[in-house]
């Protein structure tokens, strides 16, 4: 499978951005994908990640009611809605895959065990 970002760019505060994941490959229910930042100095996080199989959906508190995943198994997408963004959501964003797991249907958290990433687009909330 191959990932191709797109979306990202500067915003202001409160503004919305959507980015964009193309993937290459096989059917989006044989994979679970997700969205991933990395902030300057910080960590890599999971943001958003979904399961079309099981139509399981996960996201991370700092973000619940303010981004939404979804997929277009058509179009073979992934996309992120990004609503009322704040200065914290500055950050690199990559898009990542992995093979769909049984226990994908077990544990809420589905953003681990990515072995595919994009190349990352860049996403600035200015104030």
């Amino acid at each position: 499978v191959q990932l191709v970002e797109s979306g990202g760019g500067l915003v202001q505060v409160g503004g919305s951005l959507r980015l964009s994941c193309v993937v290459s490959g096989s059917s989006l229910d044989d994979y679970t994908i997700g969205w991933f930042r990395q902030a300057p100095g910080k960590k890599r996080e999971g943001v958003a990640c979904i399961n079309t199989y099981h139509g399981r959906r996960y996201y991370v508190n700092s973000v619940k009611g303010l981004f939404t995943i979804s997929s277009n198994n058509a179009q073979k997408t992934v996309d992120l809605q990004m609503d009322s963004l704040k200065p914290e959501d500055t950050a690199v964003y990559y898009c990542a895959a992995r093979e769909r797991w049984s226990t994908d249907n077990s544990y809420e958290n589905l953003c681990y065990g990515m072995d595919t990433w994009g190349q990352g687009t860049r996403v600035t909330v200015s104030s």
